[in-house]
């Protein structure tokens, strides 16, 4: 076997905007096409928002305006402006901006000057414009090639910075920006910059009250154990409460206005001192499971220059806040003893409140205690046989960092259908969960279905789930069911396992559906696979005279071949949101509690309006 020949000619040295689109995932995490949370069309406007949020910081412009339309980004803040002289090389030249110098930026949430410079490489168009002292400068790029550098002009717009950007089709394939996921974004950054106002394609979102806002958009006031204990400091604010009804930990936090959605080092801080401080408070070593169990709260701290542990900055690894300040432990451990204490102290109802919560939960879990350890156990034995979960890579050393925000698990129904995807499957980061007919029903149940009932416990240990989504073991739960009644029906079954105990696996945008095609439309030279009856008609049309149609009932009858591409470069991926103005506890009762008027009138309105579009 001839060996390859390995020269000078084998090495090359990339620009900064090769490297970046070479590469886009050291930049922006996953590309997708926007139907999750953390993809990259979100990180590049996070990139830029930040910038304008690190403005309003510095004390310089009260309003952000963003619009999006047509895939077009446009971001304006009035602030001070980039100094007119670097306006191209600060979006441009790799280790160029104003964060290396913290007497202009204090506790910034980008310091390494990569953020725009990766908006401005991996889009098919980008400006910049400048206004400070009467005076505007812009600059336009084409995936990071400047095509127009203006000269100076007077002009008499507000100062500040304005930045557009259309992502490059090329990188992010059929992408939608999702309202939802910015709206979500938008509210993070005005409950963290009480006084900020970010004005969103004409909706206007501001907070006075911070994380104590943030915590009331999250869980609804009947669901409340008691009232939210709002704390603040120099550097640190934090908002707590109880869930009534909720089984698992919920935790929000960040880190310089950055959401720090795998947490780090702050957040294990914060758990480890609520634990602390709520034992020394009542004098009794609780368990910190009990303490914590149903707790709903969200932190914030600010740090000179942290460092994240990657460039989407979704966890902290600093351990100290910087300058002369202690570490991170300490100085949040040192905040939540006096000011939580202090608190407690001088409210004894909600203190009382949180102690006969801590006393169910211990009752519950010294209730769990033997099923919990022969359910473990069971998941141990049944996943070393490999009898219900394919497992992906993705966990296997190094792979885990570099790919964990591809990793994925489908749930799917039935061996013929986890077959297929188990053969088409990307095994680095694609696991398949077969599950054994339809799950149960588990509205209404406690915790205990979920170790007594096998399907619940083996997926529970799949997941990783049973103290809450801090380590979950794949960033996209996908169910994977079949497009007729049963396979609805096992959706609304599963869904109602994660709601009524898991919720924040939803919240937190890692749940979704699986689109796979109705038809395939063929001729001699093209296949077209059809989602709906509309791209059905649409395919006929394209592929005249009379193309083969095929109508697929179900995932088993999916050959592997085709189905790499469902599960590849072109899935399609509903997410599962949940509608902030409904409570869990509604939501659960009227769709899967017992059969009541109200909703048999639902589903008679909606079977009639879904005729009615049939008929037209």
């Amino acid at each position: 076997m001839a060996q390859e020949q390995y020269t000078e000619d084998n090495i090359r040295s990339l620009d900064w905007k090769e490297h970046i689109r070479l590469r886009p995932g050291m930049y922006i995490g996953k590309l997708g096409d926007g139907s999750s949370p953390d993809d990259g069309i979100y990180i590049l406007l996070k990139e830029v928002i930040d910038n304008s949020i690190d403005e309003f910081v510095m004390g310089a412009g009260k309003t952000i305006e963003i619009r999006i339309k047509d895939k077009e980004v446009k971001v304006r803040d009035y602030g001070r402006g980039i100094p007119l002289g670097k306006v191209v090389d600060v979006v441009s030249k790799m280790n160029t901006g104003g964060k290396y110098d913290s007497r202009a930026f204090k506790k910034a949430v980008g310091l390494n000057g990569v953020g725009t410079k990766a908006v401005n490489a991996l889009s098919s168009y980008f400006k910049v414009e400048s206004i400070r002292d009467n005076q505007l400068k812009y600059a336009e790029f084409s995936i990071g090639e400047l095509q127009t550098d203006s000269e100076i002009e007077e002009t008499t717009k507000r100062k500040g910075t304005k930045v557009s950007f259309i992502p490059d089709e090329k990188i992010f394939k059929k992408y939608k920006y999702r309202n939802e996921y910015i709206i979500k974004m938008l509210k993070n950054y005005v409950y963290l910059n009480p006084g900020l106002t970010i004005d969103f394609n004409g909706e206007k979102y501001f907070s006075e009250n911070g994380l104590k806002d943030l915590l009331n958009e999250n869980i609804p006031d009947e669901d409340k154990l008691y009232p939210i204990i709002h704390l603040k400091g120099e550097d640190i604010e934090i908002a707590i409460t109880h869930s009534k009804t909720q089984y698992s930990e919920e935790y929000h936090s960040f880190v310089n206005g950055q959401h720090t959605t795998q947490g780090g080092t702050h957040q294990a801080a914060y758990r480890e001192s609520l634990v602390k401080t709520i034992r020394e408070f009542f004098g009794k070593n609780y368990e910190a499971s009990d303490i914590r169990k149903s707790i709903v709260t969200a932190i914030a701290i600010k740090v000179m220059e942290p460092i994240f542990e990657s460039q989407t900055k979704t966890k902290l690894g600093s351990t100290d806040m910087g300058g002369e300040l202690p570490t991170v432990r300490s100085y949040i451990n040192d905040f939540v003893k006096t000011y939580l204490d202090n608190f407690l102290h001088k409210n004894p109802n909600v203190a009382e409140a949180i102690q006969r919560k801590i006393v169910q939960a211990e009752r519950e879990r010294k209730d769990l205690k033997g099923i919990r350890k022969l359910a473990r156990d069971r998941a141990k034995k049944a996943n070393l046989h490999n009898k219900k979960l394919r497992d992906c890579r993705v966990h296997l050393g190094d792979m885990k960092k570099e790919r964990r925000l591809e990793s994925t698990l489908f749930i799917t129904e039935g061996d013929s259908a986890s077959g297929s995807i188990t053969k088409s499957r990307d095994v680095n980061t694609q696991a398949v969960f077969s599950l054994r007919g339809k799950p149960l029903n588990c509205y209404g149940m406690s915790k205990k279905v979920v170790y007594e009932n096998e399907e619940f416990n083996l997926l529970q240990a799949a997941l990783n789930i049973e103290e809450g989504t801090e380590d979950l073991r794949y960033n996209n739960i996908v169910i994977a069911t079949d497009a007729d009644v049963d396979g609805m029906h096992i959706r609304l079954l599963l869904l109602t396992f994660f709601l009524q105990f898991f919720p924040e696996v939803i919240k937190e945008g890692h749940m979704f559906i699986l689109q796979t095609p109705l038809f395939r439309v063929r001729n001699k030279k093209e296949t077209i696979y059809c989602y709906s009856e509309e791209e059905r008609v649409s395919a006929i049309e394209k592929l005249k005279p009379k193309p083969e149609i095929t109508r697929f009932k179900g995932l088993g009858e999916i050959s592997p071949d085709e189905f790499k591409h469902f599960i590849g470069n072109d899935i399609r991926l509903d997410p599962v949101m949940l509608d902030k103005t409904v409570s869990i506890e509604d939501l659960l009762s009227f769709y899967m509690g017992k059969n009541t008027p109200d909703r048999q009138e639902f589903i008679i309105n909606n079977l009639k309006v879904e005729l009615d579009e049939i008929v037209e």
